[in-house]
């Protein structure tokens, strides 16, 4: 996850309603590129991205040979969410979808996708923050598969310990900026529009809250918490590390580059996700990997937790037998191993986690880096948080004022959720 971009399935996700139009630009673009269900009563369909597709393949083969049926995995390479949802409409969708927990809100309301029969012993094997994060208005919607998270990724050479704190980060980088050793003090990707989910951590730290929650945990879209006294406080604690103020945060440092500007040795610290550590390793820097820090005598930093699931589509034309397929094929060990192999996130099933970390000295650090993360709102009205609150970040850290900008912020999105 290296961007939350609010576009067209923002747009959709906040309305509620209209998913079909709202992606039937997106359809007309693509429609030689989009797929088609077969109605075929003995076909399985399976809808994933690139990566996955392939990597699902051989295990479809053999479910399709185990259970006498057809399986096809076809690949999404882009806009998985909106082209699933028109396609559902249309009748035209896959039995199995593969993509992002935070979609549940969206697709459950428009009636995309059904719930999964999972067993107590089989939710007993999956991570249980994994399994909260897919779950959504008291029941089980998708099959978690893999986990995401940010961790503070830095160059041991320059920073050998990790910091405690946001101030002994912010320290070390500008002694290291006054030697010039670096050029930057951190990498945390800003741009002109701002990142919700890369500022998270320090945001969360300060105090702000996105949405409250109730009394058995969900989240409580009634309660707003952007505009609210706690998110003036914690934009004022980004903007004092923004440009007018320590400097460790900055609009240059975009999703293009942060990245690259750390793995050029111009910064110490990296903000990001197991999905950077590629780069960084190709890059041949001595790396570790740690918790975010947050703020002395602050909250702790709690990073989004992301989750990547299989969806049984609530329109396929062979629904038993993509639960069949979901709850007893996708909880097997060997399936989660290969697509770890794909992209190498720490896996949802405990078993497969056990058995790839000894081989990966880097994902036991992410599921530290992450033992505190909240799940990634999977309601509807998220959809409305994301450029409202990004752009008034990038304001801060230019120096906008906190308050009059936060409460803006804060009423954009209130107007847009009712």
């Amino acid at each position: 996850m290296r961007i939350r971009t609010a576009g067209v399935i923002a747009v959709c996700a906040v309305a509620l309603v209209g998913t079909a139009a709202c992606g039937s630009n997106d359809s007309k673009d693509k429609a030689s590129d989009t797929p088609s269900a077969a109605a075929a009563s003995g076909e399985l369909v399976i809808w994933a991205d690139d990566k996955r597709s392939e990597a699902l393949k051989p295990f479809a083969e053999k479910f399709g040979a185990e259970n006498g049926v057809t399986v096809k995995v076809q690949a999404i390479s882009k806009d998985q969410q909106t082209t699933f949802l028109t396609a559902s409409q249309q009748g035209s969708g896959p039995d199995v979808m593969v993509g992002a927990h935070d979609w549940i809100g969206n697709l459950v309301q428009n009636g995309a996708v059904d719930p999964v029969q999972l067993s107590d012993e089989q939710k007993n094997g999956i991570a249980a923050n994994a399994i909260k994060a897919v779950t959504f208005n008291g029941q089980t919607y998708g099959v978690p598969y893999a986990t995401e998270n940010l961790g503070l990724i830095r160059n041991t050479e320059l920073a050998p310990e990790a910091p405690a704190t946001v101030e002994a980060l912010v320290a070390t980088g500008k002694k290291l900026k006054a030697e010039k050793k670096v050029s930057e003090i951190l990498c945390l990707q800003v741009g002109q529009n701002g990142d919700a989910y890369h500022s998270y951590p320090f945001y969360s730290s300060a105090g702000g809250y996105l949405f409250g929650t109730t009394a058995n945990g969900d989240y409580d879209a009634k309660d707003l918490g952007v505009g609210k006294p706690e998110s003036v406080e914690a934009f004022k604690k980004l903007g004092a590390l923004g440009e007018k103020g320590d400097g460790a945060l900055k609009r240059s440092i975009t999703p293009e580059n942060s990245i690259a500007t750390f793995t050029g040795k111009k910064c110490a610290y990296l903000v990001s996700g197991p999905w950077a550590v590629t780069d960084v390793k190709k890059a041949n820097l001595k790396y570790d990997i740690s918790p975010v820090p947050g703020f002395e005598g602050g909250k702790e930093a709690t990073p989004f937790l992301g989750v990547q699931t299989f969806y049984v589509a609530a329109k396929g034309k062979n629904k038993a037998l993509a639960q069949e397929f979901v709850t007893n094929y996708v909880t097997t060990p060997e399936l989660a191993v290969a697509l770890y192999n794909a992209e190498p996130r720490p896996p949802a099933l405990t078993a497969a986690l056990d058995q790839v970390k000894g081989s990966d000295a880097d994902l036991q650090k992410w599921v530290d880096a992450g033992k505190n993360a909240v799940p990634l709102p999977a309601i509807p009205e998220m959809a409305a948080i994301w450029d409202p609150f990004g752009k008034a970040e990038a304001a801060v850290i230019g120096g906008a004022d906190a308050e009059k900008t936060v409460t803006a912020a804060g009423k954009t999105i209130s107007g847009s959720i009712k």
